[in-house]
């Protein structure tokens, strides 16, 4: 029985998905229970999985072409991805749960849960995957489910175009990615990744090509994990629903990336310049998205971009060659943000889908839930003592005291900068006096929205202690910097929060307008203009060939010749005997000329 439960972990989300899609599609209420029981039994069975030891699942050869390319389809069940599996899927079906609430009038809430039994089943491949070619299948699956979710109000030109903006910056990504699984592939001769692993030191005298393969294959979390440059598409995923954005914001979908990078982290580490390229990506990243977050006004795009930013710090940790501080901070982070996000899905649907942090104010007098439970969440994204994030965060600034001084001052005042306008969120919406009609007349969410807030409160605020203990405590305490980062760290999350609460306390307006940081950096615009004078410079030269070349010149200039040479011999066709006798007695001079005069 054991050796079933990885294989009924990762199917039953997809059986929940086809029996939704091809029988309930029509019965809402009965296709998001069959989705919500599809992921409670992966929940169930991931704790299974997790607190026994020695299960092993059955693998069979998947694709074998000669023996020369052999793809196995079996189970990675190491300690992290069982615990991984513990995070997913029950992240997972907090978001299945409330999902209940938040899309109860949805008229397409059976596409919804159906479309969400398939994301879980992606991202459950994607832990469990035991090499590369099950990794980056599902992988893209990943990819196409959350086109299908960002895009699930696909009547909106928003969403349509978010979803399309998703889906092709990844693929940008995903290309790069699947070159270095074929470098790799190339240089090792096997795409398992624990054949592969005792394989890289004999590239050492190849460094050149074990860096281009790791940070090709760095692509692909590039794209994923939204980090620079190809991070424009996250904060347009917003116009997905809430439950989505924390679906794909918390552990699932941008987090793919991270664990992607930690499970081949033997490739990874294989280069020192690949490992310095990887955490400045991450750096840049982090503070880069919170400079942006400061002057946003919409509640989920300054959640997402503080997302950026915390990723940010995941990849820097993963450059800084520790895997442990770059999943213990997913982890913590897959709870405070999945919090986050669902709180501010409160809030939008008690203010009837009201995003604009200038339109509320008040909010703790009437979400009091929402409230108490989105503050664990963001005092636990400032890092403050004792909630989780200030376990993890901190262990990432530790060790980039220790290895990249440069690196550590990014990071420490990126952490200046996420106290400043979380705590500038925090003030607007919940304090001082409402500022719209609709703040004033809303109260607190149903208990299924309220009730997945407090078990991910809890979690929140708890979740750093006992890994904590058990990972970190002894690195700093040996190189001597246990007071002096998180002191460091302390004192940036006092003076932002104190800087936030200065500026904006009992403010109706924004006082602030840096342009630049309110347009993003001018990225998206950027990016425009590079396809324009690119990609849409050379369909515009395609399209003039091919319309006045290839079908005027040639298609239409050979018809149309035929159509004339026709037209003149149909005058010829009059229907008059002498007419055709006058005009086969010319043929016959014209052939005795040529026969005569010019032989």
């Amino acid at each position: 029985m054991n050796s079933l439960l990885p294989w009924i972990t990762l199917l039953a989300p997809l059986f929940s998905a086809v029996v939704i899609t091809l029988f309930t599609l029509r019965w809402k209420a009965v296709s998001s229970f069959i989705s919500i029981g599809a992921v409670l039994v992966s929940f169930t069975c991931s704790c299974l999985i997790f607190t026994q030891s020695g299960i092993a699942a059955a693998e069979f050869a998947w694709i074998d072409i000669s023996g020369a390319f052999k793809v196995p389809f079996g189970f990675t069940l190491d300690q992290l991805s069982k615990t991984m599996l513990v995070l997913v899927s029950g992240v997972g079906a907090t978001i299945h749960i409330y999902s209940l609430g938040y899309m109860r009038d949805d008229e397409g809430k059976s596409r919804y849960f159906a479309a969400l039994s398939l994301f879980m089943f992606a991202m459950l491949g994607i832990v469990l995957a035991n090499n590369f070619v099950m990794l980056f299948i599902f992988w893209e699956l990943v990819g196409f489910t959350s086109y299908v979710l960002i895009g699930h109000w696909f009547y909106r030109d928003a969403a349509a175009d978010a979803g399309n903006k998703a889906f092709i910056t990844t693929r940008i990504g995903d290309f790069g990615f699947m070159i270095g699984i074929l470098m790799v592939w190339m240089a090792t001769g096997s795409i398992v990744f624990s054949e592969i692993a005792p394989r890289i030191p004999s590239l050492a005298s190849h460094p050149a090509f074990v860096t281009i393969a790791a940070l090709l294959i760095f692509c692909g979390a590039v794209g994923k994990s939204a980090q620079f440059p190809l991070h424009v598409w996250l904060p347009d995923a917003m116009e997905g629903p809430t439950p989505i954005s924390a679906l794909i914001h918390a552990a699932t979908m941008v987090a793919a990336g991270v664990y992607m990078l930690v499970r081949v982290a033997f490739v990874i580490q294989a280069s020192q310049t690949a490992l310095l390229v990887v955490a400045w990506i991450g750096a840049i990243t982090a503070a880069m998205a919170a400079l942006i977050a400061t002057q946003q006004n919409d509640i989920k795009r300054i959640l997402a971009y503080s997302t950026l930013s915390q990723l940010g710090y995941m990849i820097m940790a993963v450059g800084l060659a520790s895997n442990d501080a770059a999943m213990f901070h997913l982890f913590t982070h897959a709870f405070f943000k999945a919090l986050l996000f669902l709180g501010a899905g409160s809030i939008i649907v008690m203010l009837h889908h009201e995003q604009n942090i200038w339109k509320m104010g008040g909010l703790s007098r009437k979400l009091p839930v929402t409230f108490f439970t989105f503050t664990i969440g963001a005092l636990a994204l400032i890092g403050c003592p004792p909630f989780s994030g200030f376990f993890s965060k901190d262990a990432i600034l530790a060790l980039a005291y220790e290895r990249n001084l440069p690196i550590f001052i990014v990071g420490l005042s990126t952490a200046f900068l996420t106290a400043f306008y979380v705590v500038r969120l925090l003030v607007i919406v919940f304090f001082g006096d409402t500022r719209s009609e609709v703040a004033r007349q809303s109260k607190e969410s149903p208990l299924v929205m309220t009730g997945p807030l407090i078990v991910l409160a809890i979690f929140a605020a708890l979740g750093g202690f006992g890994f904590f203990a058990r990972n970190f405590l002894a690195l700093p305490m040996e190189k001597g910097v246990t007071l002096f980062v998180p002191a460091l760290a302390f004192g940036a999350l006092v003076v932002g929060s104190g800087l936030a609460i200065a500026i904006y306390r009992n403010r109706t307006g924004e006082p602030i307008d840096v342009e630049v940081l309110r347009q993003k950096f001018y990225f998206d615009e950027i990016y425009a203009w590079l396809i324009n004078w690119t990609q849409e410079l050379l369909a515009r030269v395609s399209a003039f060939f091919d319309r006045w070349i290839i079908d005027t010149a040639a298609v239409d200039g050979s018809s149309r010749g035929t159509w004339g040479i026709g037209a003149l011999l149909r005058l010829i066709q009059v229907g008059n005997l002498q007419a055709y006798v006058f005009l086969f007695g010319l043929g016959v001079v014209a052939v005795i000329y040529f026969a005569v005069f010019r032989s």
